[in-house]
């Protein structure tokens, strides 16, 4: 289909930012309406650091991150979602909806907004980063993999007391756990009690960390070098870094979007973020960062919009297949 702009160009019901579980849910269930809408996607999405997803629902086997990205997308495009490439830049309200203006130029308008553009996590210097992540040598949720790290010698990573909260977390999993703090600031007292009472570890701030494949030492396993100022070494098999993340909320902000304390979106029962018409879903939202919960605020978000918007009966016609509509040109 055509994408250049025109002066003309018709709204959309909804522009969809990010091409994520969140957003291809949302864009599924929108055109499943028979709306007008458009996915507008970075291809930067969280999903794709996930190796393996064992309580990703419908995949008792698991499933990794990029084919979960794939077969969503497949589902969302089978019903003619249009989804074009960028990165919206600016989101502006007007009239009745809002202009969103891509970093190359291109601008779309819309009646509402879903923005599902996710949470950037801060990484560990750490040598062979990719490869440990790909390998589950490190991992990025405890919630939605510490059972297959279970029994493994485990180190959570970053700034001490959350460290240690989390290391607490990992002992339902692991006997074997240990924080590693990312500076010398001393633990909460209370909390180091705990951490000494549940056989966590506190170990001196690393010097360097670095990913060893398995069958460079005698280990069986993957697993994490840590080396100390003294010199030594410690070898985890699972490494967790706790070091927070960045919500991909400015376009919102700028807006006068409400955040919480975490720097994530503020919504209410039905998505939609202190701005009216704009709905966030997914891990940008004040909430427990899952796919799950993704795919349920996108559902919640997608059936909010479309009762919102004017009813759009359908005509009698002769029996055949639905068509997706056609693909709104951006508007200049």
């Amino acid at each position: 289909m055509d994408n250049t702009a025109t002066a003309d160009a018709p709204n959309l019901d909804c522009l969809i930012i990010g091409g994520g579980p969140a957003g291809l849910t949302a864009a599924t269930y929108l055109m499943r309406f028979h709306r007008r809408i458009l996915v507008v996607d970075a291809g930067s999405s969280r999903a794709r650091w996930i190796p393996t997803s064992h309580n990703c629902p419908g995949f008792p086997s698991g499933v990794h991150g990029t084919t979960l990205l794939e077969r969503m997308r497949e589902q969302a495009m089978g019903y003619g979602t249009p989804i074009v490439s960028g990165c919206v830049a600016r989101l502006e309200k007007q009239d009745e909806g809002f202009v969103a203006t891509a970093a190359d130029g291109q601008r779309w308008r819309a009646r509402f907004v879903i923005l599902a553009t996710g949470v950037v996590d801060r990484m560990p210097a750490l040598r062979g980063l990719e490869d440990a992540i790909a390998s589950s040598a490190v991992r990025l949720c405890a919630i939605c993999d510490a059972y297959e790290a279970s029994d493994d010698s485990i180190a959570v990573y970053g700034p001490i007391d959350d460290a240690v909260r989390h290391a607490l977390f990992l002992r339902t999993f692991s006997p074997r756990v240990s924080a590693l703090p990312l500076d010398g600031s001393a633990p909460d007292p209370e909390l180091a009690q705990q951490a000494r009472d549940a056989g966590v570890t506190l170990c001196p701030v690393p010097c360097t960390m670095r990913y060893e494949p398995a069958g460079e030492t005698a280990d069986a396993a993957d697993g994490v070098v840590v080396e100390f100022e003294d010199g030594s070494t410690t070898r985890f098999t699972t490494l967790y870094p706790v070091l927070g993340s960045e919500a991909q909320t400015a376009i919102a902000t700028a807006l006068g979007a409400r955040c919480d304390d975490n720097a994530e979106l503020i919504v209410d029962a039905h998505q939609q973020t202190s701005v009216d018409g704009l709905y966030a879903a997914g891990d940008l939202v004040s909430a427990l960062n899952q796919i799950a919960v993704a795919v349920g605020h996108a559902s919640i978000a997608a059936t909010a919009i479309h009762n919102r918007l004017p009813r759009n009966f359908r005509e009698r016609r002769e029996t055949q297949p639905p068509t997706a509509p056609d693909l709104p040109t951006p508007a200049r």
